[in-house]
């Protein structure tokens, strides 16, 4: 057993899903169940903290048993799993998505758009990310003439990968939105400024009492930083990005060797 970086076992636990909690083929694995009941029996929280929608989120608590909170849309939603309602939205207005939108296509040539309003995605037909509930428009016009809330901007590229499409977001000068990935799939997420998963995780562990220093994190992709390097403890997954390895000290196991649960065990005592 390694040194806990924690006196006593944290009061939360924070914890992205996608190659991390989860297994390559989606799946959460019976020790990975096992251990997120232990942090329950000792008394701690645990919230998902997902770039994903919450529509998504619901299958994926079941199979992993948490009935607790979700983080979703990169911290632009917190979600009620049991009881699948919003319990906050921190929206995106129109003309900053519009505006974000052109400055990227530009930057981009050939990227597709796409909104995500928390129920469902508005995309382009050529967008390169489907979604079960999803209403399809014919150009990027359409878009602009819905009057669903915003809560992500997506951009998707088959032509470059998301750290260039990253540079790309830098060099364009957007400092009124928030962009990350989720990895190398050609897509940005963008939300609006000061929406991050760190943030909103930070304002609901507040209004509990929680301290950051009571909080362990874990997560691989860039989306995740905020969240690594705002926690007490934050463990990057092996194999996770460069750049989420390069900033962070601590390491987890791969997903797909349980290695969110390994730490767990070691920090509840299982």
């Amino acid at each position: 057993m390694t040194a806990s970086p924690f006196p006593t076992p944290p009061r939360l636990v924070a914890t992205d899903l996608d190659g991390t909690l989860l297994r390559s083929d989606g799946t959460v694995s019976e020790r990975t169940r096992r251990a997120l009941r232990t942090v329950a029996a000792a008394g701690a929280e645990v919230v998902f903290v997902t770039a994903r929608p919450p529509r998504y989120v619901d299958a994926i608590a079941a199979g992993a048993g948490h009935e607790g909170t979700a983080i979703c849309c990169n911290g632009a939603i917190v979600y009620d799993v049991p009881g699948r309602q919003f319990l906050d939205a921190r929206l995106m207005p129109t003309a900053v998505a519009r505006k974000a939108a052109e400055a990227l296509v530009t930057a981009l040539p050939g990227s597709t758009l796409a909104l995500e309003t928390g129920y469902r995605l508005i995309s382009e037909r050529d967008f390169g990310k489907k979604d079960f509930q999803e209403v399809i428009v014919e150009s990027a016009a359409e878009l602009w003439e819905s009057d669903e809330d915003i809560v992500k901007l997506l951009v998707h590229s088959d032509r470059h990968h998301a750290d260039l499409m990253m540079t790309a977001a830098h060099d364009a000068a957007l400092s009124d939105v928030e962009v990350t990935h989720s990895g190398g799939s050609g897509m940005l997420e963008v939300s609006s400024p000061g929406v991050t998963k760190a943030g909103t995780l930070a304002l609901w562990c507040a209004a509990r009492g929680i301290a950051a220093s009571e909080v362990v994190a874990f997560g691989d992709m860039p989306n995740d930083l905020s969240t690594l390097t705002w926690a007490g403890a934050g463990y990057a997954m092996t194999g996770g990005h460069p750049d989420v390895l390069a900033a962070t000290a601590l390491r987890a196991g791969a997903n797909d060797d349980d290695g969110v649960a390994r730490v767990l065990e070691e920090l509840y005592g299982a």
